[in-house]
């Protein structure tokens, strides 16, 4: 009896099927993980939330090195100014409900600004240079809106860079800075092996918009920080530095960066939360609130 031929190669095909069944499963679930996990509020949920609030708030949107950015303004325009910089993936969505905290509204003009990549400015498509970043966010202060001083910029993780930088090219512009959990130091940030695969141009296409945006920021962060390092010098007005103990995204040696950089401050204060992790924005707004009216009152008195 003549035995049939043995199929040479099957485990390989089989194999081959199995990844490529793998390969369509991960990118349909980003595909719907793209649609349902964004991190960003409409303008329509967000004028519901000031509704509710009785808050007097705008939201709007400019155009600025070709890209349209949105952003929110709330309180009176004769009021000084607090200017929220999110973090990495974020939105102004984390400050929507910030603005009618007691101790804060009446006494403060308010900004959030979606950066660049995230929120509804142009979602997906981000903006790696920070120097870029912090001329873009810029006009809030000075040509979209006269801001009254003293004006506070609070920076979250990757916003805490850029609120430094626009401290260091427009002294002017700011009085305090507040900085939660920031990522200032080169290299002192949990880097991923996965992100520069990610940015592949033949991966990138079908990762979820959020995480496009953050993975191109964490691919060029290093190399963005590095060009900031000769211009720490410039900032001198006072700064406040909050950060977890275990943080797992931003090192804490970061606390220490600041003190050998922030050497024309009037007053740097550094307060590490024990046992607190990184998404402070969320979490910890007693603390940073403190820090927000403990950084006005120095600025208040220092009279800019």
């Amino acid at each position: 009896m003549k035995q049939k031929p043995v199929r040479k190669y099957r485990w390989l095909r089989r194999t081959l099927r199995i990844l490529a069944g793998t390969i369509v499963v991960i990118i349909l679930a980003c595909f719907v993980f793209d649609h349902y996990v964004q991190f960003r509020r409409s303008d329509k949920k967000l004028k519901e939330i000031f509704a509710e609030q009785k808050l007097d708030a705008s939201i709007n949107y400019y155009t600025t090195y070709g890209r349209k950015l949105r952003y929110i303004a709330a309180g009176a325009d004769s009021l000084p100014v607090i200017l929220f910089l999110h973090g990495s993936p974020g939105s102004i969505s984390y400050y929507s409900r910030r603005f009618n905290d007691p101790d804060l509204r009446g006494r403060f003009r308010f900004y959030a600004v979606d950066r660049p990549g995230y929120g509804y400015s142009g979602f997906g498509n981000p903006e790696p240079s920070i120097q870029k970043q912090a001329e873009m966010i810029r006009p809030v202060l000075d040509s979209l809106h006269k801001a009254t001083h003293p004006v506070i910029i609070v920076g979250s993780s990757f916003g805490a860079a850029i609120a430094c930088r626009i401290a260091m090219d427009h002294p002017h512009l700011v009085d305090g800075l507040v900085l939660t959990g920031p990522a200032i130091g080169p290299g002192r940030e949990t880097y991923f092996a996965i992100t520069p695969v990610i940015e592949h141009w033949s991966v990138r296409w079908f990762i979820p918009r959020l995480f496009r945006s953050a993975n191109t920021e964490k691919y060029y962060h290093k190399e963005e920080l590095e060009k900031m390092l000769p211009y720490w010098k410039n900032i001198r007005v006072p700064v406040y530095y909050l950060q977890g103990t275990e943080d797992e995204i931003v090192d804490t040696s970061n606390a220490s960066f600041a003190r050998e950089q922030l050497v024309n401050v009037p007053s740097l204060e550094i307060k590490m939360l024990p046992g607190r992790r990184h998404r402070l924005a969320q979490f910890e707004w007693p603390a940073i609130k403190h820090a927000i009216l403990s950084t006005f009152e120095k600025a208040s008195a220092a009279g800019k």
